[in-house]
């Protein structure tokens, strides 16, 4: 029954562990901007969030407990992944691909999101907590 009331917080908690990870890999690139050779790194998660949504994949109707499922949405098995961006070698001479200011934006942008996904999944554990209290009563 918990799993059910909780199953729409699961790809927000998903997404707020990617929007962690992502803001370390933004950290990472920013304090590697004057190392030669280094490769910015990005992560990858959207994508994978769209196929656990079904997005991007057929669904199939499992008739017997022992099928396997297919494009159903298991939040638990998305990994979030580090990519690293070999793109933009001609920027610098020593062969570092970071842009600094790109990757402000980047940081500022993501500090956004991480933000309200923090206030959505507080707002949805309010709703819980009002409705387990107005049980009580």
């Amino acid at each position: 029954m918990l799993d059910r009331i909780l199953y729409r917080t699961k790809p927000l908690e998903k997404t707020l562990d990617a929007a962690l990870f992502r803001n370390e890999a933004i950290s990472q690139n920013i304090s590697n901007a004057d190392t030669p050779n280094y490769n910015r790194k990005t992560v990858v998660f959207e994508e994978y969030l769209n196929d656990a949504l079904g997005k991007n994949s057929i669904r199939g109707t499992k008739t017997d407990h022992r099928h396997i499922s297919i494009g159903v949405r298991n939040f638990d098995d998305i990994e979030v992944s580090l990519r690293e961006d070999k793109s933009n070698f001609d920027m610098r001479l020593d062969g570092n691909n970071v842009d600094i200011e790109s990757e402000m934006v980047q940081l500022a942008k993501n500090s956004i999101k991480y933000d309200t996904l923090i206030q959505r999944i507080s707002s949805d554990f309010r709703r819980i907590k009002s409705v387990i209290n107005e049980g009580r009563r």
